[in-house]
């Protein structure tokens, strides 16, 4: 199922987003403006601001004022993409260049920053102080977890609620708050906003754990990427942290997985035993339940294409292959 099925109450402004990011990373300076848009010209799925919209649109018929947030949401999630991919090394996302392999390392940073910047120009725009903070809160957040989940590489002792910490600030909250932002844009009341931000926080949840199930089921060319990156740059999940506590080959898996050098050599055997261990359906069956809790925050919320749209969504995130 392709993504435009489920953006179809929100086409047109969807459209007119896409075309304010390139507007919005527009610079008389060529080459910041060529790494800066290079993100953008791969594609992606959008859904951050797809959040935004659909969100607003269970409140409001008129969505156009949403789309500056919705703008500002995708270039704040680019902005950790681009910074991700220099400190993970990557050279390929979504199947093209990262701005990491094609511009280097400096160009990559300074164009992570110039996208963060003009998200919160963005943000600006409605000169309200609850939005701001609620941004830049949530931008601190996201920083911290992806500082904790450089600091974890390697750490074969951490336990399954410092995952859960770690997901929810990396990818959990920008999500959170993409619904959030939508619902108050579009006046809904207090109840209705912070049962959209929990539909979000689970969704999210459920979205990055399933992405960590990918990184050890789905196909290269599929993902966008070579399968088994997490466990090449030491990042351990939730496949694998049940691994490490339930398989018979616990032993053997710590041993390779603490150590950079024998990952190096032995990840394949790592991924075989993690594939083997019930550590994926196990995750799976964690994911699902994530989205039947966002299901449960979406039955509060009036009926609407656009709530039957984040319905539809919220089952997909667990059946994808990319």
């Amino acid at each position: 199922m392709q993504s435009h099925e489920f953006f179809a109450p929100i086409k047109r402004e969807l459209q007119t987003t896409e075309e304010e990011l390139y507007k919005a990373v527009d610079t008389r300076h060529p080459l910041l403006k060529q790494a800066s848009s290079h993100l953008i010209h791969a594609g992606g799925k959008r859904l951050r601001p797809a959040f935004v919209l659909l969100t607003g649109s269970c409140f409001t018929s008129n969505i156009d004022h949403l789309i500056p947030m919705a703008v500002a949401m995708e270039l704040v999630h680019m902005a950790t993409l681009v910074h991700d991919d220099v400190i993970d090394n990557s050279l390929s996302r979504r199947g093209r260049d990262t701005v990491k392999a094609r511009f280097g390392n400096r160009m990559s940073i300074y164009s992570g920053d110039y996208m963060l910047a003009k998200a919160l120009h963005k943000v600006g725009e409605y000169s309200r102080a609850d939005l701001m903070k609620i941004v830049t809160e949530t931008s601190v957040k996201v920083c911290q977890g992806e500082f904790v989940q450089l600091q974890s590489a390697f750490d074969v002792e951490q336990g399954i609620i410092d995952y859960f910490r770690r997901i929810e600030r990396k990818t959990a909250l920008l999500i959170a708050v993409a619904c959030q932002v939508g619902a108050l844009l579009a006046g809904a009341s207090p109840p209705m906003v912070r049962a959209m931000q929990r539909f979000g926080r689970y969704l999210g949840m459920s979205f990055q754990i399933t992405d960590d199930i990918l990184d050890f089921t789905a196909d290269d060319s599929v993902l966008g990427k070579p399968t088994g990156s997490d466990i090449r740059q030491g990042i351990i999940t939730l496949p694998a942290l049940y691994a490490l506590r339930n398989c018979p080959e616990a032993s053997e898996l710590r041993d390779i997985l603490s150590s950079p050098e024998n990952v190096a050599r032995h990840a394949d055997r790592a991924l075989s035993i993690i594939n083997s261990s019930g550590g994926i359906e196990y995750s799976q069956k964690v994911a699902e339940k994530y989205i039947a809790k966002a299901h449960l925050m979406l039955e509060q919320i009036p009926s609407s294409q656009a709530r039957t749209a984040l319905s539809r969504i919220a089952d997909f995130i667990c059946i994808r292959d990319y």
